[in-house]
């Protein structure tokens, strides 16, 4: 399979060089890696210059956005920037995180899976962090969630879903779309991808009602708002979170800001949500 691949990235001087490394010594090559740089002010450039002149597959783009680390729209506005270099020659197109090491074979299982599945819209592997020195898995999300550092979207599908959203919630949304157009999701718990920097730490403090914002914005409504932040307060283990969230979600309603979903999807994504917290409690 043909695999695009972009890779946006904001001051990651520290990561980058690794990232690139681990993905043009794949056994599975892919055809193209588009790297966006947002407005770093490091030496972001100076490793993707080397790369891009050692290795035709790398290619490069400069793009400059606000200075704000707001969660989901900078990263998305630089994917877009990387996919207006790019043609409709490719099966797969990937949104990559710039700190990543993937294992050598991670693109070849990831072709696997959507091969031996048809109806495989979006596949991936798990983030890991290092913990007192043990690679230990990121305990963000379940394990039929794709993390957003590692998407892979099968071409049909990403038209499906009609690509990303520029907002937070972008990398749930996405697979809530690409089930709604009746794709399937797939992970392989096998492949361990080592995540540099842990999940949100460039964050602003202005984004944490965000996530809050989000579950209005995909129509969860007020209890399924309420169980998704408590799960996420509970792994965060961080009552102040909980808090943030609802409050991102009031804020939200009270100022009626526009959904990112249609009211027949939302109506999907409502009853898709509840029939997985149903099967978890054993109640069919």
């Amino acid at each position: 399979m043909k695999f695009y691949i972009i890779i946006p990235a904001h001051n990651e001087e520290a990561h980058l060089a690794k990232t690139l490394q681990s993905l043009v010594e794949q056994t599975l090559l892919p055809k193209k890696i588009v790297v966006v740089n947002d407005s770093s002010t490091d030496g972001t450039q100076d490793i993707i210059d080397k790369f891009s002149e050692k290795f035709s597959i790398v290619e490069r783009v400069f793009f400059r956005s606000e200075e704000t680390h707001a969660p989901g729209s900078k990263v998305i506005n630089a994917f877009y920037k990387g996919i207006e270099r790019l043609d409709n020659n490719y099966d797969v197109i990937c949104k990559f995180d710039a700190d990543l090491i993937f294992p050598s074979n991670y693109l070849e299982k990831i072709s696997e899976l959507f091969t031996k599945n048809k109806t495989c819209g979006m596949a991936g592997g798990f983030c890991y962090i290092e913990e007192n020195g043990k690679w230990v898995i990121e305990n963000l999300t379940n394990k039929d969630h794709i993390r957003g550092a590692l998407k892979a979207y099968r071409k049909e599908c990403f038209f499906d879903i009609h690509g990303l959203k520029s907002t937070m919630g972008w990398d749930t949304v996405d697979e809530l779309l690409a089930q709604y157009h009746g794709w399937k999701i797939e992970t392989d718990t096998s492949l361990h991808v080592k995540h540099l920097k842990p999940t949100g730490k460039v964050y602003t403090k202005t984004a944490k009602h965000k996530q809050g914002e989000a579950f209005y914005k995909m129509r969860y409504g007020f209890w399924l708002t309420t169980i998704a932040s408590a799960k996420l307060a509970f792994r965060k283990k961080s009552l102040q979170y909980f808090l943030n969230c609802m409050n991102g979600f009031k804020n939200a309603k009270k100022q009626k800001l526009e959904y990112i979903v249609s009211e027949k999807e939302g109506r999907f994504i409502r009853n898709l949500r509840w029939k997985n917290i149903f099967k978890k409690l054993g109640v069919r």
